[in-house]
Order: structure tokens, then C-alpha cells, then sequence
């Protein structure tokens, strides 16, 4: 972070972020030993690791996009603490930390909620610290960043867990992707000099996050049998994918953005 930039953030917000960071380690430490109960040391210290480095990530994301909490209603005004709407998608982003260990963890009976039940608490806290955010008029660039970053996080660890689970099927791992395949297409026009129109509003986008959320919730969890999630899978995924993909027709102008609410 620049010192221009480094000077314009309030010292209350740098300090938020500093007890965010010790709140992590705490929670680090607490799943730590709660998972050391039900599984072997190695393997606690395995989630333990893959958990704290995406703690550390979403709070080297949060510390690089500081200069964007300005409040958009009260005009270019610097904030001078995070909100109750970030602290709450930061939240979120420590349920979906939980979750990605989950990776390196092999399905063990006392544990096989936890990833379903963190994953479905980040779910609806997304819905969450939207309304939070509107109501209380503190909607900002930072908040709109976080959210889009954690829901893009989620939707790679929580497939992913999935996956190596057994729980859905890899090519499932598309919908993971898809976003990142989407940035690289714009990136890449952009460094060819081709256009890259602006991508309007859609009525259909949220929505199908949503579903996606659900969806990857109830995989998740230990009560459909595999077949018939791989079935679902197929059905669910579909409609995501052509989204992405009428999404990058917009963008490149091979398609009309008014006609592709």
C-alpha cells in the first residue's frame, strides 16, 4: 500500500484490521485443538495450515483494498472504520477458511457437518451483510470487493471439498473456474486493444449465485447419495455456465447487453 494511500485510511480502521488478524489466529488456534480431538495431530495440523492460509489471503486482500472503504452515500469521504456489513463478510470469509481445511481432511464421522454447516452460514451471511450495508447507508467499493472476492473463494473451496469428498463429480469444478477464465478472457482483450464493453445489470446473476450456494450446501452435507448429487450437478451447473458465457459475449460486443437481462 502506497504512503499516500497508507496516510488517507483512519488509524481506527488499521486497527480493526490488526484485531481481525489477531481474531484469525484465535480461531486458528481454537479449531486447532477442537480438531485434534477427532483427528490425528498431523492431520489437524494439516487443516490448521490450509485454513490459516486462506485467513491470510482474505486479510492481504482486506489490507490492499483499504483506499476503497469510502462511503458512497456521504460522497468521497475517507472511512474511519470497517462497518458492521465488512465485519460481517469478513465473518463469512473466516466460515469459508473452516471449510477449505477440509480439503486435506479425509470424511471422518464427528465432522462430516462442519464443512456443510460453515459453508451454509457464509451463505446466508452473504445475504446478510448486503441488507446490513444498505440499511445502515454504508455501502462502499471496499464492501462491494469483499463480498465478490469471498463469494468467488467460496465457490472454489467449498466444489472443492466436495470433489475430494466424493460428494460431486470434478468437472463440477467448471463453475470454480468459470470466473477466473471470464477475468482472463476481458484481460486478455484489453491487452490485444480490443474493446471490453461494460456488462450491465442482470436479473438472473444473483439469483443463480444463490441457487449455486444452496446447491453446493446440500452436496455438501451427508444426505444424498453421491448418484444422485452427480445428476444434480449437471442440471444445476448448466444454467451458471451459459450465464458466464452470455456474460462474455456482452463484454466483447457480440452481443447486445440490453437484450441479455
Amino acid at each position: 500500500m502506497s504512503e499516500a494511500t497508507g496516510l488517507s485510511i483512519g488509524r481506527r480502521c488499521r486497527v480493526e484490521v490488526a484485531l481481525a488478524a489477531l481474531v484469525g489466529a484465535i480461531g486458528l488456534l481454537v479449531g486447532l485443538h477442537l480438531a485434534g480431538r477427532y483427528l490425528t495431530m498431523g492431520t489437524a495440523l494439516r487443516w490448521t495450515t490450509v485454513s490459516g492460509m486462506v485467513v491470510g489471503f482474505e486479510l492481504g486482500y482486506l489490507w490492499t483494498h483499504l483506499d476503497a472503504g469510502r462511503v458512497e452515500r456521504a460522497g468521497d469521504r475517507v472511512r474511519r472504520s470497517l462497518g458492521v456489513a465488512n465485519v460481517v463478510t469478513l465473518t463469512r470469509g473466516g466460515l469459508y477458511a473452516v471449510v477449505a481445511g477440509f480439503v486435506v481432511v479425509p470424511p471422518h464421522e464427528p465432522l462430516l457437518w462442519v464443512p456443510a454447516a460453515s459453508y451454509g452460514a457464509g451463505a446466508a451471511l452473504d445475504w446478510f451483510d448486503g441488507v446490513v450495508a444498505r440499511e445502515l447507508g454504508r455501502t462502499t467499493e471496499l464492501g462491494t470487493r469483499l463480498d465478490l472476492a469471498f463469494d468467488t473463494l467460496g465457490f472454489v473451496v467449498a466444489p472443492l471439498v466436495a470433489v475430494v469428498w466424493g460428494r460431486l463429480p470434478v468437472w463440477y469444478l467448471s463453475l470454480s473456474a468459470a470466473r477466473y477464465v471470464f477475468k482472463a478472457g476481458v484481460a486478455w482483450r484489453r491487452r490485444r486493444g480490443h474493446p471490453v464493453f461494460a456488462l450491465p445489470e442482470s436479473r438472473v446473476r444473483r439469483p443463480l449465485a444463490a441457487f449455486q450456494m444452496v446447491f453446493i450446501t446440500v452436496a455438501l452435507a451427508p444426505v444424498l447419495p453421491a448418484g444422485v448429487l452427480r445428476v444434480a450437478a449437471a442440471v444445476a451447473l448448466l444454467p451458471s455456465l451459459l450465464v458466464f458465457l452470455r456474460d462474455y459475449l456482452v463484454v466483447s460486443g457480440r452481443l447486445d447487453g440490453r437484450n441479455a437481462q
